[in-house]
């Protein structure tokens, strides 16, 4: 039974992914002018999600400098990620997709495989408990699943394309799911450590590659409007 609430559960926050298909009746015009809405969201609640939601809960687990170990060591892997993105695909030629889009990517899988990770465990702990983890995870989701569709269309993927890439990455959330149950005698540790390394990633892809494109905007009002989204997306971390 824990098995088949897991199951269900990770394969319903996988499809949260298909949020992003609302975007697909927007105008290609209209869609330009709000992507760096979006940018400015997923920033707010990649950094949000760091701090409010993974940091505590990898510190009540592990010893501080541990933590913050993992982080810098999670930033520094992906910055070394990046970098070599850039040296394979555009140090000799424009780049069609902007290696941040691919980044939000590989950051979002190891995400999504560590709730995975946590809704598996807590099923088996409990089958409520499980249950109103799912439930938050899935809350938290949804925010985040249409500002990450907005960063792969800014980035310069294809409205399609982002859809289909966004759902594959979704689903590592049902790869955790199964990780953690099969190997659920040695997955607590695994999940512990696997927190504050997603949380380092976060924190990389929302400096160093989505703030920089929100300062792109010069126009004073857009600027505004740009950090008020941005709060939003801080906000709705803390409150889900």
């Amino acid at each position: 039974m824990n098995f088949t609430y897991t199951i269900i559960s990770t394969i319903i926050i996988s499809l949260s992914s298909f949020v992003g298909a609302l975007t697909l009746a927007i105008k290609k015009q209209y869609l330009s002018k709000i992507l760096l809405i979006l940018v400015s969201l997923s920033a707010g609640t990649m950094l949000g999600g760091a701090f409010i939601h993974l940091l505590p809960e990898a510190l009540e687990n592990l010893d501080p400098e541990i933590v913050f170990i993992l982080v810098l060591v999670s930033f520094c892997i992906f910055f070394v990620i990046e970098n070599f993105l850039y040296w394979r695909h555009c140090h000799k030629q424009e780049c069609k997709q902007h290696p941040f889009g691919i980044m939000n990517l590989i950051g979002n899988a190891i995400h999504n495989f560590t709730d995975g990770l946590i809704i598996s465990s807590a099923f088996l702990l409990d089958i409520n408990l499980g249950i109103t983890t799912a439930i938050a995870i899935a809350l938290h989701e949804i925010p985040q699943e249409i500002s990450d569709f907005g960063v792969l269309i800014h980035s310069g993927f294809e409205k399609k394309k982002a859809l289909i890439l966004n759902f594959l990455v979704a689903s590592t959330v049902i790869l955790g799911g199964l990780s953690g149950f099969f190997l659920s005698s040695k997955i607590h540790d695994l999940t512990d450590y696997m927190v504050p390394f997603a949380a380092g990633g976060f924190i990389y892809i929302s400096a160093s590659d989505l703030i920089p494109e929100i300062r792109t905007e010069r126009e004073l009002k857009k600027i505004l409007w740009n950090f008020c989204v941005f709060l939003l997306g801080l906000l709705l971390m803390y409150f889900l």
